[in-house]
């Protein structure tokens, strides 16, 4: 049976513990509270600078609430793929010359990929940014060297990959030894483009919230 010392130990013990459990909650908070806003500008400062990469000609960027018609989810390959903020891009007059999406993949070898695509009014893609990759170093996180370029100036409906050279403008060159990488970016862009015929493009009806 405990004796009075013993409980008396117990329970300082455990004010200490609860002292420190406090004071380290506190802290967090306290750091949470000075970094947040440094944080929140630090990402709308790199959105803006890949809405920027992929729309060159656009003097701003306009956030719309646009939801995805079920065309986009039944397009091939486009399971995985969630399409997610858009951005009208505005010119200097202040008409919109086209659009920037958010494309996220889960398809990736290494989890997500996350990239901005920019589609001009007459469906030609601009190119697009990859702003999350945690592929296979070497390999599948050669993306932005090699497969990004492939995507700029190209105006086609949906894009294939293939293993043995680009021979048209719609056929992406894989990257030696990341399909599996090759094949989640394609499928993220051609989400996109569908995305952009069915419910942006002009006639298309955009089904805003």
């Amino acid at each position: 049976m405990k004796n009075n010392s013993d409980v008396s130990k117990m329970f300082k013990e455990a004010g200490v513990l609860f002292a420190i459990t406090l004071l380290a909650g506190l802290i967090l908070g306290f750091v949470y509270q000075l970094t947040k806003e440094p944080i929140r500008i630090q990402e709308e400062k790199a959105i803006q600078e890949a809405c920027a990469q992929v729309f060159p000609a656009a003097a701003s960027f306009e956030e719309l609430s646009v939801t995805p018609s079920a065309a986009v989810q039944e397009a091939a390959g486009a399971e995985g793929v969630t399409c997610g903020t858009v951005f009208a891009a505005k010119g200097a007059d202040g008409a919109t010359a086209g659009y920037v999406l958010e494309l996220t993949s889960s398809q990736g070898y290494g989890g997500n990929i996350r990239l901005y695509a920019g589609i001009q009014n007459d469906g030609t893609l601009n190119g697009i940014s990859i702003l999350d990759i945690s592929e296979t170093p070497g390999l599948g996180m050669r993306a932005d060297e090699v497969l990004v370029p492939q995507f700029a100036g190209k105006q086609v409906s949906s894009f294939t990959y293939t293993k043995t050279g680009a021979a048209s403008e719609n056929q992406v060159d894989a990257i030696s030894g990341a399909t599996i990488t090759t094949e989640a970016v394609t499928n993220a862009v051609n989400a996109g483009l569908v995305f952009f015929e069915s419910d942006l493009k002009e006639g298309g009806g955009i089904n805003e919230q």
